[in-house]
């Protein structure tokens, strides 16, 4: 694999700032698909300052936000969007959120990603806490809905373009004085003229002391692929609603309707099944027709815990479904600890994930993939339980 390109679009040790650079095939000796790269700033309102890093591999097309902790705005493939009609229009820069707004809840004063990170330290539902102080005390805080990595600048950024592949790599670091000391070192990979990318993120504990660590990957779909009639396929062993409000649809928790006015959220949580030896699991949500879809692969051993989320609101409101791969489910930290699902990094200690989403743009398609997660869950006798679960839900 030879490289084509490799250069820093933001570097810690340089006072230039974000770089942009326009690449394309033409312009690369050996290179003979059509592919981009475009890094850009995006100016006025509350996208001011914003870099965006658009990547075309021939096939498919995202937007990379290194100005909101290397989150993936939206994409296409083909004839397929990729992400979400949200009520915030536009990348927000993080200068301007507050995360504790509205109860804990101003995260969402920026949510408009179609990928988009929670985490380091802690993410999922808002609630107190008890951590220690810088005198080694214990003391109660309000921990805001899904932590803070997605409104971290990155502090590097490299694109490097090989003759196979476009690779993207960011740091962006979650630390403090006397608190957590969190790295994410993402690379995100996507093979020319392919319709998949893969995330391959690597948090490390840069700190000496031992620190949790909390990861959800909010996965988000609007409309083609979302409408009704659409469907998500998981093989599992279990599956629960998180909530009372949740469990008024669970005969329907893995179909969906159309865009509804004053649709109330519901989620959706679930043990998945994976392969035995590498513990590889799917998840995939497809259009009514079952042409078009979007897949998921990653191992268990990664992420554990899966939250199919459902918000089929009005238009205008933001209809849309979130798929979640994580550590653990996202109730409050202190309710996942006293479930022993919330994970602690040691001193230097790292650990990598892999995350693959590839388009399906045919029925022979999404149809062999079906076809694998039925093979797959005839491993296990899949269990829907009516109501929340208390091993489960904090609700």
């Amino acid at each position: 694999m030879n490289t084509l390109y490799k250069l820093p679009l933001l570097d810690p040790g340089s006072a230039e700032g974000f770089k942009a650079v326009n690449l394309n095939a033409e312009t690369a000796t050996g290179a003979d698909r059509n592919w981009s790269v475009n890094s850009y700033t995006l100016r006025g309102g509350l996208r001011e300052g914003v870099d965006v890093v658009e990547i075309n591999n021939g096939k498919l097309c995202f937007a990379v936000l290194p100005t909101r902790g290397m989150g993936i705005w939206k994409g296409t493939c083909g004839n397929v969007s990729l992400g979400w009609e949200s009520p915030v229009k536009d990348p927000v820069n993080p200068a301007f959120i507050n995360l504790e707004a509205r109860g804990g809840l101003g995260w969402l004063k920026g949510f408009n990603e179609w990928i988009v990170r929670c985490g380091l330290n802690s993410m999922g539902a808002p609630g107190i806490d008890t951590v220690l102080d810088y005198s080694g005390n214990e003391f109660e805080v309000p921990l805001t809905l899904h932590g803070n990595i997605a409104n971290v600048p990155a502090r590097s950024v490299e694109i490097e373009i090989t003759d196979e592949a476009i690779i993207l790599r960011g740091e962006v670091d979650e630390t403090m004085m006397f608190g957590p000391a969190l790295r994410l070192n993402t690379e995100i990979r996507t093979e020319l003229g392919s319709g998949k990318m893969t995330i391959i993120d690597t948090v490390t504990n840069i700190g000496d002391n031992p620190t949790e660590h909390e990861m959800l990957y909010h996965i988000n779909y609007g409309e083609p692929l979302l409408g009704k009639g659409s469907r998500m396929l998981a093989p599992f062993k279990q599956v629960a609603p998180r909530d009372p409000r949740s469990a008024e649809g669970i005969k329907t928790y893995d179909r969906y309707g159309g865009p509804e006015v004053g649709f109330v959220e519901q989620a959706y949580l679930y043990e998945l099944v994976g392969k035995r030896g590498s513990r590889e699991t799917m998840a995939l949500l497809r259009n009514a027709s079952g042409s078009q879809a979007s897949l998921l692969r990653y191992s268990l051993k990664d992420f554990p815990c899966f939250t199919l989320w459902k918000n089929t609101a009005g238009k205008a409101d933001g209809y849309v479904t979130g798929l979640e791969p994580a550590t653990n489910y996202p109730n409050s930290r202190r309710f996942e600890r006293e479930k022993g699902r919330v994970m602690t990094l040691d001193g230097g200690e790292s650990r990598t994930t892999h995350l693959t989403i590839e388009t399906l743009e045919t029925k022979k398609a999404v149809q062999a993939a079906e076809a694998e997660i039925r093979k797959m869950q005839k491993t296990a006798t899949p269990k829907v339980h009516p109501q929340p679960v208390d091993r489960l839900s904090g609700s």
